[in-house]
């Protein structure tokens, strides 16, 4: 299995060794030195395990999946920019969040683990409960009070024991840490196998344009697990030889909540507001700094956009026939903020990932309807 590296001190670990984070409290990383054959790809059936060499499991036989992967390229006019949407809501769970879990659950399970621990609001909950279910796994979630119930009744619905807890996101993190004394932590945030799957998705969309790389990925920010996962994923590419260059990655928050923004900014964030965007409302994510590193080494930009401009570019997406959850839209308006700014520019290959069903945010969808 691949070695690991922590963000903050350096240290090598092992993905078998079970840790979730370094001694030093850094959040881990790794570097992916087993290129999947590129020759390799016409002969195998569409779905994320196609890239199996990348992962830090022996091979498809561990897989535990859905199905997932391969998500269709939409391409769609908006604002008088051509752009491809990546429709990742079609994902077995609803969510871009099915990447990571299948990667994830599938170490679970090669490590002889038998129960999990997650600690999520929403899309992560669910595709954790999920595979943990096709794994055979015992699952606990543990959900700041007052999460989406829409979210948590599908989580609920694949057999996970939900425990609310109050006090916001923080407090349900450090619950849920507390379990993983006696359990395995299939964190979406803290855990770098879940990251070997978001990378998937810049393997995706290389294969999908033949072989290139977009100009651009204008994508939302919470945790970064898609940021980091697309900055990786083109490296990868990159380091490979299968690219000569990764897209800009042009990241997107909710203004009512937008560390990433402040910290691209220079400047302390402001206190967190609720916002629609549930999904990728984080006040303090624990990769900032690599958060930081992914946009400016590939030359992008971090945009914050009011509510009015979520909600508008929500209604524009349901109008072409695109059901999305709010915190999905959050993209969309930011490819508007960007085209204005002239950050995404007329003849450039777009690609905005719409990362939820709007079948899982019921209640704030009818919110935002006439």
């Amino acid at each position: 299995m691949a070695d690991l590296t922590c963000a903050a001190c350096g240290r090598v670990a092992a993905f078998g060794d079970g840790h979730w984070r370094c001694a030093c409290g850094g959040p881990f990383e790794s570097r992916e030195d087993r290129p999947f054959p590129r020759a390799a790809l016409e002969r195998r059936p569409p779905g994320l395990w196609r890239y199996w060499e990348a992962f830090p499991l022996p091979g498809p036989d561990a897989a535990v999946s859905l199905g997932e992967g391969m998500t269709p390229l939409l391409p769609l006019g908006w604002d008088g920019t051509p752009v491809l949407c990546k429709l990742e809501f079609l994902m077995p769970t609803g969510s871009f969040k099915d990447r990571g879990a299948t990667v994830l659950l599938s170490l679970a399970r090669r490590l002889g683990v038998r129960r999990v621990v997650e600690d999520s609001s929403g899309n992560a909950a669910a595709a954790v409960a999920a595979y943990a279910a096709a794994a055979g796994l015992t699952c606990e979630l543990f959900v700041p009070a007052g999460a989406s119930l829409d979210k948590l009744t599908q989580a609920r619905a694949y057999g996970a024991v939900v425990r609310a807890v109050p006090g916001g996101r923080e407090a349900a993190a450090a619950a849920a840490q507390e379990a993983a004394r006696s359990a395995f932590y299939a964190s979406h945030v803290w855990h770098p196998a879940f990251f070997a799957g978001t990378r998937t998705f810049a393997y995706e969309v290389w294969e999908q344009l033949g072989g290139e790389a977009p100009d651009a990925v204008v994508l939302p920010a919470g945790h970064g697990t898609l940021l980091l996962g697309c900055w990786w994923g083109f490296g990868d590419l990159v380091r490979w030889g299968y690219l000569t260059r990764a897209p800009r990655l042009i990241a997107v928050q909710a203004a009512r909540c937008a560390p990433l923004a402040a910290g691209w900014a220079g400047r302390e964030p402001e206190p967190p507001a609720q916002t629609m965007a549930e999904g990728i409302a984080i006040a303090a994510p624990v990769r900032l700094p690599q958060m930081l590193r992914a946009v400016r080494e590939t030359r992008g930009a971090v945009l914050a956009v009011p509510e009015e401009a979520i909600a508008a570019a929500w209604r524009r997406a349901a109008a072409a026939g695109l059901y999305v959850e709010p915190t999905a839209a959050v993209p969309l308006a930011g490819l508007s903020a960007a085209v204005a700014a002239g950050l995404c520019r007329a003849g450039e290959r777009i690609v905005v990932p719409l990362t939820g069903s709007g079948l899982k945010a019921a209640g704030a969808a009818a919110r935002l309807l006439p």
